[in-house]
């Protein structure tokens, strides 16, 4: 692939999303209900076999009423991404062009759009009986993944970098080591979180603040089976 191929004239790639149509069957849903997606960037000469694997943010929702807001939008649902509107512009670390992005200009880039509204943790087999709400962020990353092994080749990569930014930062965090469980001991995989570590404010309103914005998350989307055990809390 030539380096400006795919490109906008502003010299940026420009990718539709890859519905994953098959993950419903496995649970693996947005918030409304609809299939997850990601846009892929695929990579040439030199970092053909090098991965970036990148994650959306997009805020948490740690209420019924703040996730019911998300879904009727691209932040909850997949159903808006088929617009022409959606198409991705891969700029930043995700850019195709030598000059901007010397170190992974030409690795194949896999940008993950977020919908499940909280970090792609939740794991809740019931439906939410009164908004039709799923919390299943911890089977979108899974089926993701699974897809990009299976279907795109990221199975036989030789670098793979797993990195995110807000939210998907967070979301880097906590499954980098479970994403590198998926490769074998010759694979190179690192994890890069780029604005997902939040701090534990000394002003106590701040500090309250996010606590509850956590806890809540944490509780609604029963986000224990994706969190490292390390750093759950009672």
């Amino acid at each position: 692939m030539a380096e400006d191929q795919g490109f906008t004239s502003s010299g940026y790639p420009v990718t539709e999303p890859t519905i994953i149509k098959n993950a419903a069957s496995k649970g693996a849903v947005c918030l409304d209900g609809s299939p997850p997606a990601y846009h892929i960037s695929e990579g040439f000469g030199a970092g053909k076999d090098k991965w970036m694997v990148y994650l959306l943010g997009g805020a948490w929702c740690p209420t019924v009423s703040d996730c019911y807001s998300q879904l009727r939008g691209h932040l909850g649902s997949s159903i808006y991404w088929n617009d022409t509107k959606q198409k991705q512009r891969f700029g930043g670390i995700l850019h195709n062009i030598s000059k901007s992005n010397p170190d992974f200009h030409s690795w194949t880039k896999v940008m993950v759009r977020y919908c499940d509204g909280s970090s792609f943790t939740g794991d809740v087999e019931n439906v939410d009986p009164a908004t039709g709400q799923h919390y299943r962020g911890k089977r979108v990353f899974d089926a993701i993944v699974d897809d990009l092994l299976s279907t795109k080749g990221m199975k036989d990569a030789k670098e793979v970098l797993l990195t995110g930014g807000s939210a998907g930062g967070l979301a880097v965090i906590i499954h980098c080591d479970r994403f590198a469980n998926h490769f074998p001991g010759t694979t190179k995989v690192k994890c890069l979180s780029d604005g997902g570590f939040f701090l534990h404010s000394n002003n106590p309103l701040q500090a309250r603040g996010l606590e509850s914005m956590f806890r809540g998350t944490f509780v609604l989307h029963n986000s224990t089976g994706a969190l490292p055990k390390a750093t759950l809390i009672e």
